[in-house]
This record gives structure tokens, sequence and C-alpha cells, in this order.
């Protein structure tokens, strides 16, 4: 019909793609990715356990049931039982502030719950010389009333404290400023006290973001070096810690037994990996329907 409009029928655009990179440096990006995580992840794991295994297994668990391993095994998992739930505490507590209250000096705290994450663990070490030890602020009142923490258990436990507390705080405040607190408002009108807000609304919401930090604490927890290096004293089965006493047993040339109880610990932080994606998958998915 002359006068009449016509409709041009356009062919549907192509499908946008993520990047613009070319197949080749989509393959060589990757490439450069698993030849890193071969030299430097997966390399020295398989090195590692080649050792421990180089003279048989028998020499293997030999290693592992010397009366010095023994103990620093326990020590290891002493400092770890104590420090993750006094750090899963802390970190609910802080978390729950920083997320439920405005209130001035916020920021500040939010800084210094960083800070061990940007502070070498040898200077947490030496803040603790300085404050307990036998020339530090409290050195001569503790030596007075026979109280040992520098060079004890005492101290490796508040050095452990020091680099791993911001831990469980650093996987809570995300998740629950992204759930906020319409829910706990809820059941607040609805008559519930703090507690059972708590126990039957929040904690259920944070579980797996809660568990993510806490994987993350116990695994720093065991294999921290710097810090308990310091404040230790190296005493031989009674404040080394497993990787303390890797660390005597490679000095002294005892490679096979080294070996052994670093693969020991290397099984531990794979196992810790394996429990750490998995509640990382599951925080995430959390996030996700918080923010939906």
């Amino acid at each position: 019909m002359a006068g009449a409009s016509t409709i041009q029928l356009r062919s549907p655009a192509p499908p946008l793609r993520a990047t613009m990179e070319s197949p080749v440096a989509k393959a060589v990006l990757i490439g450069i990715t698993l030849v890193f995580l071969g030299l430097f992840l997966f390399l020295p794991l398989v090195v590692v356990f080649q050792e421990a295994f180089s003279k048989g297994g028998a020499a293997f668990f030999h290693a592992l049931q010397d009366p010095y391993t023994h103990s620093a095994i326990g020590l290891t998992l002493l400092v770890a039982v104590i420090v993750v739930p006094l750090n899963a505490v802390f970190g609910l507590a802080a978390a729950w502030s920083l997320t439920r209250f405005r209130f001035r000096g916020r920021s500040f705290l939010v800084t210094l719950i960083d800070l061990p994450l940007w502070v070498s663990p040898v200077i947490g070490g030496l803040i603790y010389v300085l404050v307990f030890g036998a020339q530090g602020w409290f050195g001569p009142w503790l030596r007075e009333h026979d109280i040992r923490i520098i060079f004890a258990v005492p101290g490796i436990v508040l050095a452990t404290m020091f680099v791993t507390f911001p831990l469980v705080a650093r996987g809570l405040i995300p998740l629950m400023e992204a759930q906020g607190m319409k829910e706990e408002e809820a059941a607040l009108t609805l008559g519930a006290n703090g507690w059972q807000i708590f126990r039957r609304v929040t904690l259920p919401k944070i579980k797996w973001g809660l568990l993510y930090g806490v994987i993350l604490c116990n695994a720093r927890a065991m294999g921290e070096f710097g810090a308990v290096s310091v404040v230790s004293g190296h005493i031989r089965g009674k404040t080394n810690t497993m990787p303390l006493q890797i660390e005597i047993l490679y000095m002294e040339y005892d490679f096979a037994a080294a070996f052994a109880v670093a693969s020991l610990l290397a099984l531990l932080a794979i196992i810790t990996l394996i429990l750490k994606t998995y509640a990382e998958w599951r925080a995430e998915r959390q996030l996700h329907e918080a923010s939906l």
C-alpha cells in the first residue's frame, strides 16, 4: 500500500562475549595459570609426600612416634582447640556489633580487626614479649606470682589468637550486612527474646559463613610459625608446635622425619581446604540468596 510504513526485520545481534581475547590468548592465560599452580602448589606437595616416604613406610611411622613429635602434635591440637572457639565467640560478637549497630568509632574498630592481617606475625610475637616478657611491662609482677606466659603455652595461645582473630569476623561481616535485620525485627515483633532470635533466626542464616571462618581460623592456628616462634622459646617437648618441630628436624638434617611431620601438616591442610571450599560455596549461596 502506498504511503504505508514498512517494518524492517532485523536479524538478532550476535551474543556478546564476556571478553574480547582471542582463543589463543585464552589458552595462553589458562596455560600460565596451570603452570604456576603446578610449579608452586602441586609440585611442592608431591615432593613433601615423596620425601616423607623416601625411606619406606616403617621409617615414616617411626618418625611420627618420636616423643618430641607427639608433644608437638598434641600442643598444636591443644592450641587450636583453645583458640578457635574463642575466636568464634569474638567473631560473632564483632560481626553482630558492626552490622547491627551504628556508633562512633565503628570504622576504627573495623581497622583494628583487620590489623593482624597487615602486620607481620613476628611483630605480633614481639609485642607479647614486650608486654609479658621478663623485662616487659608485666614481667616483674608475673615473676613474683610465678606465672609464665612467654616461653610457655599461654604465650603460644595469645600469639596464635593475635594472628587468627580477624578470620571469623571477616567471614561473617559481609554476609550479615547483606542479610539485613528484617527477619530479626519480625521475630522481635512476635515476642521473641534476644537469645531466641539469635538461635532460631540469625544462626541458621550465618552458619555456613561461621563455619567458613572457623575453618580458616583452624588452618591458620595449626600452621602458624612466625608469632609462635618468637614467644615459644623452642623448648623441645614443651613449647614446640608442629611447624617449629619441622624446622628443628630439618636443621638437624633429619630430613625423613622433617618431611614426615610436614606431610601430616600438609594432609591436615588439604582436608581443611576441602572443607573450606564447601563452606565457602554454601556461604556464597547464602549471600546470593540474601541479595535477591
